[in-house]
C-alpha cells in the first residue's frame, strides 16, 4: 500500500469512528509504529485530524458534535484518572449509585470495582461491562435500555421511562461541557433528556468534568451550575471557572494529575 493509500485509509478510520490509536493501525495496515506516527503527522499538519496522545481524534468542535467512545478515551486520561480518583471516595459501601454515560465515568467504574455491595444504575454499555468483568456476586449492576449514541450511552424514551422509576443516593455525571451560561451541557438531545431523569433520580448530584470541558457548549443543557452538589474537576482549571464553581456548586474539588492530595475549594 502507498503511503497516500494508506493515509486515506487512517482518515476514513478517524471520521468513521472518531478517534484511532497507533497500535491499533500498526496491528491493521501491517507497517511499523514509525510509519503510522508519520502518517499521523502528514495528516495533523494538513488539518485534517488532531493528533492525541497514542493515537488521533477527529477535527471539529460544534455544539452537536459528538466524538465515538474510543476518540474521547485518548483525550485527557491523566486528568480523567485524577478526577475519578478523586471522586471514587465519595461513595459508600452498600449504597445505589447511578453513573452516567463517559469516558470518565467510564474511569470512575474502574476504580468503584472494589467498593462492596454497591448497586449501581447505569445507561453506559462501557460502564456496565466493567462491573461484569469484574464479576463480584456483592455488587448488582442494572444497564437501562433504549437507543445507543456513538458515546455509547442508552438513551431515548425506553432509558427515560426506566430511569424514571428508580431512587439512588448518588449520581456522578459526565458532562461535555460547561459554562456559566449554559451550565453543564451534551451535543446529544436525547441523552440530556435522559441524564435529566437520572438527576431527578438521585439524591445527590455529582459531576465530573476535566479542565478542558470549561468554555465548552454542547447543544442542551442537562442542569445549572447550581444544581451540583460537587464538582469534580482538575488543577487545570482555570482560575475564573474555580471562582464561578465555587460560587454555584455546592462543593468544588480539584483533582492534581501529578498525584497530590485534591484541593477543596469553599463552599456554598
Amino acid at each position: 500500500m502507498l503511503a497516500q493509500q494508506r493515509q486515506q485509509a487512517i482518515l476514513e478510520r478517524v471520521r468513521r469512528s472518531g478517534g484511532v490509536r497507533v497500535a491499533q493501525l500498526v496491528r491493521e495496515l501491517g507497517v511499523s509504529d514509525m510509519t503510522i506516527r508519520r502518517d499521523l503527522e502528514v495528516l495533523a499538519e494538513r488539518g485534517l485530524i488532531v493528533k492525541v496522545h497514542g493515537g488521533a481524534t477527529a477535527t471539529g468542535a460544534g455544539s452537536t458534535e459528538e466524538p465515538g467512545f474510543a476518540a474521547k478515551s485518548m483525550r485527557q486520561q491523566a486528568e480523567k484518572e485524577a478526577v475519578a480518583r478523586c471522586a471514587a471516595p465519595l461513595v459508600r459501601p452498600g449504597s445505589s449509585v447511578a453513573l452516567s454515560a463517559g469516558t470518565t465515568t467510564w474511569t470512575l467504574a474502574h476504580h468503584l470495582v472494589d467498593v462492596p455491595e454497591l448497586t449501581v444504575i447505569t445507561n453506559s454499555v462501557q460502564v456496565a461491562d466493567v462491573f461484569h468483568r469484574a464479576g463480584r456476586p456483592d455488587q448488582t449492576v442494572v444497564l437501562v435500555g433504549g437507543v445507543r449514541t456513538p458515546s455509547d450511552a442508552l438513551v431515548g424514551p425506553v432509558a427515560v421511562a426506566a430511569v424514571r422509576s428508580l431512587n439512588v443516593d448518588i449520581l456522578m455525571l459526565g458532562v461535555h461541557g460547561m459554562s456559566v451560561r449554559a451550565g453543564f451541557t451534551t451535543p446529544n438531545l436525547l441523552e440530556a433528556e435522559t441524564d435529566r431523569a437520572l438527576i431527578a433520580a438521585a439524591q445527590r448530584l455529582v459531576v465530573l468534568a476535566d479542565h478542558t470541558k470549561w468554555g465548552t457548549v454542547g447543544i442542551s443543557t442537562i442542569a445549572a451550575l447550581g444544581e451540583a452538589d460537587v464538582v469534580v474537576s482538575d488543577t487545570g482549571l482555570p482560575e475564573d471557572a474555580r471562582a464561578v464553581l465555587s460560587e454555584h456548586a455546592g462543593e468544588l474539588l480539584l483533582a492534581d494529575p501529578s498525584g497530590e492530595a485534591p484541593l477543596k475549594t469553599a463552599s456554598v
